[in-house]
C-alpha cells in the first residue's frame, strides 16, 4: 500500500533520494525517497522502530546514508561545512545531555554559537534572539536556574528553546513532546505551528500521538519498517485502512468538531503489541 497526496504543498527544502540508511550492518530503509517540501510542518509517525528517528538523523545529517544521498537546498548535504549546517538546521534528538552545572539561560545562548563571529563573539541580536526563545517556550522564569535541578518537561522546554535560540529556517524535532503534560504538549506544538505559519520556518517532528499528528500536519509522512506508506495532507491520507496497515489499529477516523482534521478513534481489544525498540 502506497498512497501519495496529489496536493504538493511546496517545492521540497530538504530531500532524500533512493537512500539506504541504517546503522553499521543494519539496515533500516533500502531506496528511500522522501520530499519535505518548504514551509510545511512535516510531521512523520510510524510504530516503534519503523524508521521514524533514523529518518530524522539522515535528515539531519548525523547519519550518512550507506547509498543515495540528502539534498539541502539541492545540494548534498555532506558537501556542507558543520556552521553551514547548524545555520540551516536546528535538531532536538531525543535525548539530551546538559554539561553538569549550567544555567537555563547559558544553555539557551549555545543555540547561538553557529552564528557567533571571531572578533564579536556576542551581539544584542544574540541577546535578542536567547530573551525571544526563552519568553516563547516560557522557561525565561528560571533563567538562572541550574538545568539539573528543572523537572523533565521544564529541561525539554529549555531545548527546545536553544534550537528556537539557533534561529534557522529548519526545525527537525524527534519526539519533542517526550516528557512534557498535555497542556504543555498542545501548547509547544501550538509554538511550532505559529513558527511555520508566522515566521516561515520548514518544520520536521516525528511524534507518536497521531490525533496530534493530524491537527498539526501540513504533510504527514507515514512509515512502517522503513518504508513511506503514504504521504500528503492529513485530511487526504488518514483512513482507517491506512491506521490499521501502519499501526495494526483497528479504528473509526471522524472530523475532529474543533480542528476538523481526521480524528482516530480506536476499537477496543485491536492493538497488536510492537516491541519496543528505538526508531
Amino acid at each position: 500500500m502506497n498512497q501519495h497526496s496529489s496536493i504538493v504543498a511546496a517545492t521540497p527544502r530538504l530531500s532524500v533520494r533512493n537512500a539506504t540508511i541504517g546503522y553499521d550492518r543494519h539496515v533500516v530503509a533500502r531506496a528511500l525517497d522522501v520530499d519535505i517540501p518548504e514551509r510545511s510542518f512535516t510531521v512523520i509517525v510510524g510504530p516503534n522502530a519503523c524508521g521514524k528517528s533514523t529518518l530524522l538523523r539522515a535528515l539531519s545529517r548525523l547519519l550518512k546514508p550507506a547509498a543515495g544521498e540528502v539534498l539541502l537546498d539541492g545540494r548534498a548535504i555532506q558537501t556542507y561545512r558543520a556552521r553551514e549546517i547548524a545555520q540551516r538546521l536546528g535538531l532536538l534528538p531525543q535525548t539530551s545531555i546538559a554539561p553538569d552545572g549550567i544555567t537555563v539561560a547559558d544553555l539557551v545562548a549555545r543555540g547561538r554559537y553557529p552564528h557567533q563571529k571571531l572578533l564579536q563573539q556576542w551581539s544584542r541580536e544574540d541577546e535578542q534572539a536567547v530573551a525571544d526563545a526563552m519568553a516563547a517556550t516560557r522557561v525565561d522564569r528560571f533563567s538562572g536556574r541550574l538545568v539539573d535541578e528543572l523537572s523533565g518537561g521544564q529541561r525539554q522546554r529549555v531545548w527546545v528553546a536553544m534550537v528556537l535560540a539557533q534561529q534557522t529556517p529548519i526545525l527537525l524535532l524527534d519526539e519533542p513532546t517526550t516528557f512534557l503534560d498535555i497542556a504543555h504538549q498542545i501548547e509547544l506544538l501550538d509554538l511550532l505551528r505559529d513558527l511555520n505559519r508566522a515566521r516561515g520556518h520548514t518544520v520536521v517532528a516525528v511524534l507518536h500521538d497521531l490525533n496530534h499528528a493530524c491537527r498539526y500536519a501540513s504533510h504527514l509522512i507515514a512509515m512502517r519498517d522503513g518504508v513511506v506508506v503514504a504521504e500528503g495532507r492529513p485530511a487526504d491520507i488518514v483512513t482507517a485502512a491506512l491506521v490499521e496497515s501502519v499501526f495494526g489499529l483497528p479504528c473509526t477516523v471522524i472530523d475532529d468538531p474543533v480542528s476538523h482534521t481526521p480524528l482516530v478513534i480506536p476499537q477496543s481489544g485491536g492493538l497488536h503489541p510492537f516491541e519496543e525498540t528505538a526508531s
